[in-house]
C-alpha cells in the first residue's frame, strides 16, 4: 500500500477504529511509539500496545489478535500498473483455450490458427522467463543492501504537525529518534545534519511560539535548545576523563588500550591546562570559571591532536533549572534499559521500562538509565581493549572476524543485537585506527558474541567497511539517485542467508535488522568457511 497523503491515507483512517500498535525493540520505535500515544490521547482513540523483538514475536503476536485485525488496502488504479494476469496467463489456460478452438473448423484453418497461437505462446513463455529472470534480478539488487530511512518519530511528528497538534514533548521524542540513528551509524552524516536542520526549525517556531506567551509558563517548563556540543557521552552526568576514556571517537583517535594512548590523553589534558583533579571529578561540581569556556578549550586542544569533528551539530532539554539532557545521553539511558541484562524482569519489563523512561514524569527511571549506559561504554570500551591487546581481530579474507568466548568479563553485556552491534561498529574504529595494513582498513567486520549456554547459540553482527569520509559507507549503497548520498548500507543480510542455505547451518534470522543473526555455536565453523567463499 502506497501512502501519498499520511494524514488522510493512514491517520484518518484508523483514528476511528481501534488500533493494534506493534512496536519494535529500538530507541527510535519508542519515540514514534510516544508520538502517536500522545496523538491517540487526543482523539480518544482506544489501542492496544504490543512489544516485539523480532519476526517471532511480530508473527505470534499477529496470530493472537488475527481475529480483530482488519487490513485496509488501497488498489493503486492511478498508477497504472498492471497486473501480473493481465500480462501473462497461466499455460494450462492456454492448452484449454486452443483445445476449445480447434472443433468445428477446417484442417487448413486448423492449422493456421494452431501455428500462429503456438508461435504466440511460445513468445509469451519466453516474455514471461524473461520478465522473471529480471524480477529476481531487481528483487536481489533491492534486497542484497539493507537501508535506514528516515526516523519513524521524525515521520510521526511530521504527522502531528500536520494535525497541529504538535507538542515540546512530542518536538522532544523525534529528536530522540533522530540522534538514536546517529548514534548507532544507520544514517550518514549528511542525512543527519539535514535532518537537524529541519528539526531545528520547528524548536525555533515553537520558542517562539512560548516567548509570545508572557509570564504564562512555569519554571518547570520543558525547554529544547539548539546547540554545538561535545562529542563526549553522558559528560554532564559523568567525570570529563571517564567520559574522554569511554567515548568511541575519543578512545580511537588517542588509541586509549596503548600506554601511549594514555599518554597522549594525558598530553591533551595538559594542553588544556585542566588540572586532574578537577577533570576526574563530577562534571557538576567543577569550577564555574573552568566550565564557563570548556567547550571552546577542548575543541581548540582536539584540533591540534587530529580530532576535528569535536563538536557536533545536536539539541538539549531543560526540565526547569536542575535537569538538564541531551539528546545523546537520552539514547544511551534508553537503549541500556531495553537491553538491560538484569534478571530481574523480563523483556517486556525492560521495554516498559525503556519506554516510560521518554516521560519527563519519570525522570529517575532516567537517571537509572544513564548509570546502565555507564556501565555498558566502560564494558565496551575495555572489551575493545581487550580484542586488540590480544589480536582477536583477525583477518578472513573478504572480511575481518572477531569472537567474544564464553568467560570474558561482561560477554553478557553484549548478547543483545543493539549492544553487540554498537560494540562491533566501535571496535572496527578502534582496530581502523590502530592497524598499518591498508587493506584491513577497508575490510567489513563480523562478529559473533555467546548468546545462551545452555541452548548453544551464538549472535552473529556484520559491520560494513569504516572509511574516513562523512559519508563512510556511501561506496556500498549502489542503488541510483539520492539513495547513492543519504543511505548507509549493509550487505551482510543475504550474505549470511546464502552462507547458511549452502552449509545447512542451523541458524535464525529473527532480528528486524538483516545483518543480525542468532547461529548454533557447533556450525559456527562452516558457516565461517562459506561466507569466506561467498564474499571472495
Amino acid at each position: 500500500m502506497f501512502v501519498s497523503d499520511f494524514r488522510k491515507e493512514f491517520y484518518e483512517v484508523v483514528h476511528s477504529q481501534r488500533v493494534l500498535l506493534f512496536v519494535a525493540s529500538d530507541v527510535d520505535a519508542l519515540c514514534a511509539c510516544k508520538i502517536l500515544q500522545a496523538l491517540f490521547q487526543c482523539d480518544h482513540v482506544q489501542y492496544t500496545l504490543v512489544p516485539v523483538s523480532g519476526w517471532q514475536e511480530l508473527e505470534t503476536a499477529f496470530l493472537e489478535h488475527k481475529e480483530q485485525i482488519k487490513l485496509l488496502i488501497k488498489q493503486d488504479d492511478d498508477l497504472e500498473v498492471p497486473a501480473y494476469e493481465d500480462i501473462f496467463r497461466d499455460e494450462e489456460e492456454d492448452e484449454e483455450h486452443l483445445g476449445n478452438d480447434s472443433d468445428g473448423s477446417e484442417p487448413s484453418e486448423k492449422r493456421t490458427r494452431l501455428e500462429e497461437e503456438i508461435v504466440e505462446r511460445t513468445m509469451r513463455r519466453r516474455q514471461r522467463r524473461e520478465w522473471e529472470a529480471r524480477r529476481r534480478d531487481i528483487l536481489f539488487d533491492y534486497e542484497q543492501y539493507e537501508y535506514h530511512g528516515t526516523s519513524s518519530a521524525m515521520v510521526m511528528f511530521e504527522l502531528a504537525w500536520m494535525l497541529s497538534k504538535d507538542l515540546n514533548d512530542m518536538l522532544w521524542w523525534a529528536i530522540v529518534g533522530l540522534t538514536d540513528q546517529w548514534v548507532q551509524d544507520k544514517i550518514t552524516q549528511m542525512k543527519y545534519v539535514t535532518d537537524v536542520g529541519v528539526l531545528q526549525r520547528h524548536v525555533s517556531r515553537h520558542n517562539h511560539r512560548n516567548e509570545d506567551e508572557e509570564n504564562t509558563l512555569s519554571v518547570d517548563c520543558t525547554r529544547i535548545s539548539f546547540e554545538y556540543d561535545l562529542r563526549l557521552a553522558l559528560y554532564q552526568h559523568w567525570s570529563l576523563h571517564d567520559s574522554l576514556c569511554n567515548t568511541s571517537y575519543t578512545a580511537a583517535r588517542f588509541k586509549l588500550w596503548s600506554v601511549h594512548g594514555q599518554k597522549r590523553l594525558q598530553e591533551f589534558l595538559a594542553d588544556m591546562g585542566l588540572p586532574l583533579k578537577q577533570v576526574k571529578q563530577k562534571f557538576q561540581a567543577m569550577d564555574i570559571s573552568l566550565k564557563e569556556n570548556l567547550r571552546e578549550m577542548i575543541e581548540e586542544s582536539a584540533n591540534k591532536f587530529g580530532m576535528k569533528d569535536m563538536r557536533v551539530q545536536t539539541f538539549s532539554i531543560h526540565f526547569g533549572f536542575k535537569h538538564k539532557f541531551l539528546a545523546s545521553d537520552v539514547v544511551f539511558a534508553t537503549m541500556s534499559l531495553m537491553e538491560s541484562p538484569e534478571k530481574d524482569g523480563s523483556g517486556t519489563d525492560h521495554f516498559i521500562q525503556a519506554l516510560d523512561s521518554l516521560s519527563r514524569s519519570n525522570l529517575d527511571k532516567l537517571y537509572h538509565g544513564l548509570e546502565l549506559a555507564k556501565k555498558q561504554l566502560r564494558a565496551t570500551q575495555q572489551t575493545i581493549a581487550s580484542c586488540l591487546c590480544t589480536n582477536l581481530v583477525i583477518s578472513q579474507g573478504p572480511f575481518l572476524y572477531c569472537s567474544l568466548m564464553e568467560g570474558t568479563p561482561d560477554v553478557m553485556l553484549f548478547s543483545r543485537p543493539a549492544s553487540l552491534s554498537l560494540l562491533s561498529k566501535h571496535l572496527l574504529k578502534s582496530f581502523v585506527c590502530s592497524t598499518k595494513n591498508r587493506r584491513c582498513k577497508l575490510l567489513p567486520l563480523v562478529m559473533a558474541a555467546p548468546l545462551s549456554v545452555e541452548h548453544g547459540t551464538v549472535t552473529v553482527v556484520g559491520i560494513p567497511p569504516e572509511t574516513d569520509s562523512s559519508d563512510r559507507k556511501k561506496v556500498h549503497c549502489r542503488q541510483p539517485g539520492p539513495r547513492h548520498v543519504l543511505c548507509v548500507s549493509s550487505f551482510f543480510g543475504r550474505a549470511f542467508e546464502k552462507a547458511a542455505e549452502s552449509t545447512s547451518s542451523r541458524m535464525l534470522h529473527n532480528h528486524f535488522d538483516l545483518s543480525v543473526i542468532e547461529l548454533k555455536a557447533e556450525d559456527r565453523s562452516k558457516f565461517l568457511d562459506a561466507l569466506i567463499s561467498l564474499l571472495s
